[in-house]
């Protein structure tokens, strides 16, 4: 699946929701729930996520040409963020995820409803993941 694919489905999934945000933030926190855990040798400082005011720990790795990615997180919304963004961009080469435009998240309202701190902390999410992909991509 394209991560445009991907990101309809999501888009969809959140419209069932309509404008209840009680509702999308439970469904994030069960993403966050079904996210895999990371091994605890990743749990370490340089795989913190700069930007997060929660603590988000990212590992990532190359598997034949895709970037994978495991994370976890200590604060339930942000988990479910980052299980979101596992989900669009996990298993694509770096120059999908570099080029992933993410119109997603605009189109489900995750800007405008997630508080300031945790905006920044997706947006910060979003570019480390890019930079990881990038740095995988050049070994």
């Amino acid at each position: 699946m394209s991560i445009e694919e991907t990101e309809q489905e999501i888009i969809e999934e959140f419209e069932l929701f309509e404008e209840d945000w009680e509702g999308k933030y439970e469904h994030l926190i069960e993403l966050g729930k079904s996210l895999p855990l990371i091994d605890a040798k990743y749990k370490t400082p340089d795989k913190l996520i700069k930007g997060c005011q929660s603590q988000v720990w990212l590992h990532s790795e190359n598997l034949d040409n895709k970037i994978e990615y495991t994370a976890d997180s200590d604060a339930i919304i942000t988990k479910g963020l980052v299980a979101l963004m596992i989900r669009v961009l996990g298993g694509h080469t770096a120059a999908e995820i570099v080029a992933a435009k993410l119109d997603f998240i605009d189109k489900i309202g995750l800007k405008e409803h997630l508080s300031p701190t945790r905006s920044n902390g997706l947006l910060s999410m979003v570019k480390q993941m890019k930079l990881d992909a990038l740095a995988l991509n050049k070994q």
